[in-house]
């Protein structure tokens, strides 16, 4: 069952208004497990498409499910990593590709933050870098070892219903 730490991980791919956290993803089935799990934490959520023409879902509840609410524990950081991995990580769908795990993000010192609590659990972890600056100077990524993809898999996970299909234990 899905935490609120797992949540508060998820909700760095969302906004958070004064009454309400949306979170946006073009995978309707992720958004579609992100409502059922918010229900049963004992909450309400919904969700819509954004647009007519737009090929992007929306999840949004309650912003008061997470006010105040702050990891504490080691259990409550692996379940954040895993909603933030869900929500802004990366893994090739294609077999075909070289097989990598990332996680990306415009601010560098949370990532550096999720980066901490990886190595803390003994995940090896390449160095936090801007892929191009003229592009964008501030994107920010750094990627999982290889040495670690396992125990990523095994300790961290996906709950995404595609991501999951696609995290690896060995390449």
């Amino acid at each position: 069952m899905m935490t609120k730490a797992y949540l508060l991980g998820a909700l760095h791919d969302g906004t958070v208004r004064m009454r309400t956290s949306r979170i946006a993803q073009k995978d309707k089935e992720y958004i579609d497990f992100l409502q059922q799990e918010i229900i049963l934490l004992g909450y309400r959520a919904w969700t819509y498409k954004e647009g007519s023409s737009r090929n992007l879902y929306i999840v949004e509840f309650s912003a008061k499910i997470l006010k105040g609410y702050t990891i504490q524990s080691q259990s409550e950081k692996i379940d954040y990593i895993r909603g933030y991995f869900d929500a802004e990580g990366g893994v090739p769908r294609n077999k075909n590709t070289r097989y990598y795990i990332y996680f990306a993000q415009k601010d560098k010192s949370d990532l550096q933050q999720l980066r901490d609590w990886l190595v803390e659990i003994d995940i090896h972890c390449g160095v936090i870098h801007n892929p191009s600056k003229k592009v964008d100077p501030h994107y920010w990524r750094f990627f999982i070892r290889k040495d670690s993809y396992e125990k990523f898999a095994y300790v961290i996970g996906s709950w995404h219903p595609i991501k999951r299909h696609h995290v690896r234990t060995k390449i």
